[in-house]
């Protein structure tokens, strides 16, 4: 019996629809990143690009625990001298919320090239419009109780 290796000319990826209203940035990175990753596929194959699109949709009504608003920070630095920058995750959802979502969902795939081919085929959207109908994404729901 021989192991199965899945090939990139015998996959057809599918579109997902993520409504991030009201859930937990962490937990909805965490269920996105699989899915561009492939992992959720029986035929995983971990050097193949196997994973799906996925449209995340009120990028702006995500929700964080704890204290993060005030103690989380996101750092940029312009390649000059004293070229750091510093943002606020409250600052960062204010201005640009597609931005939160995709940084942590970035930080959640590998940081080679076969993640940054994964991080194409996100699409992260403020409102609730997105172009992306004609595709009929299928809805994921990212589950944020616990199970007690």
């Amino acid at each position: 019996m021989k192991s199965y290796q899945a090939k990139p000319s015998n996959l057809n990826p599918k579109w997902y629809l993520v409504d991030a209203e009201n859930q937990t940035l962490g937990k909805l990175a965490t269920k996105v990143a699989m899915i561009l990753r492939g992992k959720h596929l029986p035929t995983y194959t971990p050097g193949v690009n196997m994973g799906d699109h996925v449209v995340v949709i009120n990028a702006e009504k995500i929700k964080v625990t704890g204290k993060k608003l005030q103690d989380k920070w996101y750092f940029h630095h312009s390649g000059y001298p004293g070229g750091l920058k510093v943002t606020k995750l409250e600052t960062m959802l204010a201005k640009k919320p597609e931005l939160v979502i995709h940084l942590a969902v970035r930080g959640m795939v590998s940081s080679g090239p076969l993640g940054r081919k994964c991080l194409r085929r996100l699409f992260v959207y403020k409102g609730k419009e997105h172009p992306h109908q004609a595709q009929k994404p299928e809805v994921v729901t990212v589950m944020n109780k616990r199970a007690s």
